[in-house]
């Protein structure tokens, strides 16, 4: 009980923040309509009970589920069984992933069908499952991060240079869509997993993160190639009717609940079917290991229903409405100050941002502190959601301007911080933009796109995830700077104090 209580409060803390921002704006500069206000505040109760039910469900389920995936890839000597499990593993995986079916709905009605949701859900969960495998395969084979980001972002640019504007902003966004609350989850625990079968405990501390960093290129190298294979230069955009006014809330929560269940438990069931298969050939666990692991799966999925039950409902319409009224002022001061804040507070509701940050504490045995990995967080998305409202606003400002120098100095980085920081700045790229920044802030930044004259609704109204994907990279790896200087600093002074002590024994 004590354990959901926790969850709770953190939870609390997390969704209060945007609760609050909007309701300011409405009783000041930016005033909803009464159905509108009534669905977000619900939209926000559900979201709150939802994530802490899920975030509970997490520890229970999908975590153990992942460690014994990854200890048992280890203990097989055939690189072909593994490199299978992989790959169909990574698939499903990201199939399943609810972000990446919102961005891929989103997508899909913004170009009128000109990108089609299917086909890029089924690209994007190939890039992931083939670099996923190649993630875990890095792990067993203990090859440097770095080499492999270096790798990844090197042939992102080659590719980058033949593709269009458009496609390389919702590249971008699918990469940091794609990684949400089904996937990050799983693929830490299949990393620790792993990594914990390696004798060196500093490498297999190092190497239980990275692997959504990795995976997450997959996505944005799938939407590239489909790209440069169809040979489409534009996508054309047009923002679709928002439908929340005039409607009753029993209307508009109860004609998205069953769509909701059967994506919950589509995203689920592929993990479902995986624990099933490897409790028959490989686990054989005891009959109430599996009945804890069960009723985790079925939290789980209860969490997830009510938390996308309460951002489908009021969360994602209220963005786009909010960013409408703001963008369409005289002054551009408020529209600049509100996506500041709304940075701040939305990557503390992001489930999958607190799996990793528990996760970094646990690894690093509390010598980083998790609320400090928070706070560094909400600083880069801040600033992210900042400087995607100001590119649509300074129709000069491009995409590339600010993912090139900013991925650019992310790999360098990477070569000068402790190998484990570089895996959880990767990881952290992907986990904060998950299912609040895909609803809310997207919704916000593309009503923002769509009162704006000079901009493009594709172009500019996508490429918001992309930039929250790549600033927690940086902010992490600075991190990782300033603990190295720490952790010099104390080195050099326990050999001080030694030097005292043999002097005073002389």
């Amino acid at each position: 009980m004590g354990v959901l209580k926790d969850k709770l409060k953190e939870v609390l803390a997390s969704v209060l923040p945007i609760t609050i921002i909007v309701l300011v704006l409405h009783f000041t500069i930016s005033p909803l309509a009464p159905s509108m206000l009534s669905a977000f505040l619900l939209g926000s109760v559900l979201v709150i009970i939802g994530l802490t039910i899920f975030l509970f469900g997490i520890d229970q389920g999908l975590e153990p589920i992942g460690h014994g995936i990854g200890n048992t890839l280890t203990y097989s000597k055939s690189y072909a069984a593994i490199i299978t499990i992989c790959l169909v593993l990574g698939f499903f995986i990201s199939f399943a992933e609810p972000d990446l079916h919102i961005l891929a709905g989103q997508v899909d009605s913004v170009t009128a069908g000109q990108l089609g949701r299917f086909l890029m859900v089924v690209v994007v969960s190939i890039g992931i499952g083939v670099m996923m495998t190649l993630g875990l395969l890095r792990i067993m084979k203990g090859i440097p991060l770095k080499y492999v980001f270096t790798a990844a972002y090197g042939l992102i640019l080659i590719l980058s240079l033949f593709s269009s504007f458009d496609f390389i902003a919702i590249a971008f966004d699918a990469s940091g869509a794609t990684t949400g609350a089904v996937t990050v989850p799983f693929m830490l625990a299949l990393a620790a997993g792993i990594a914990s079968m390696k004798h060196d405990s500093k490498s297999s501390e190092a190497d239980s993160f990275g692997l959504v960093g990795i995976a997450s290129t997959g996505a944005i190298l799938g939407i590239l190639i489909t790209g440069l294979i169809f040979g489409v230069d534009k996508l054309n955009g047009t923002l679709p009717e928002q439908t929340i006014v005039g409607s009753s809330l029993w209307e508009l929560y109860g004609s998205r609940f069953l769509s909701i269940v059967r994506d919950s438990f589509v995203s689920l069931l592929p993990i479902i079917i995986t624990y099933i298969l490897f409790q028959i050939f490989a686990f054989k666990q005891k009959r109430s290991r599996v009945l804890d692991i069960a009723r985790g799966l079925f939290l789980t999925f209860i969490g997830l229903v009510i938390f996308f039950l309460g951002v489908y409902g009021g969360f994602m319409a209220v963005g786009t409405q909010i960013g409408i009224q703001l963008a369409s002022m005289d002054s551009k001061i408020p529209v600049l100050l509100v996506a500041l804040f709304l940075g701040l507070a939305t990557v503390l509701a992001e489930p999958a941002v607190h799996v990793l940050t528990n996760q970094v504490e646990d690894v690093t045995g509390g010598s980083v502190n998790r609320t400090l990995v928070l706070v560094f967080l909400s600083v880069a998305v801040g600033l992210s959601i900042f400087l995607s409202v100001l590119r649509i606003l300074l129709p000069d400002l491009q995409l590339w301007v600010y993912l090139l120098p900013g991925f650019g100095i992310a790999v360098i980085l990477a070569y000068f911080v402790p190998e484990l920081f570089v895996g959880m700045a990767f990881d952290a790229g992907g986990v904060a933009s998950g299912p609040m920044t895909a609803t809310f802030s997207l919704g916000f930044v593309q009503g923002v796109a769509a009162q704006i004259p000079t901009a493009d609704l594709v172009a500019d109204g996508f490429g918001m995830i992309a930039i929250v994907a790549m600033t927690p990279i940086i902010a992490l790896e600075l991190l990782g700077a300033l603990y190295q200087v720490q952790m010099r600093k104390a080195a050099k002074l326990k050999i001080a104090q030694k030097a005292n002590n043999g002097g005073n024994h002389g």
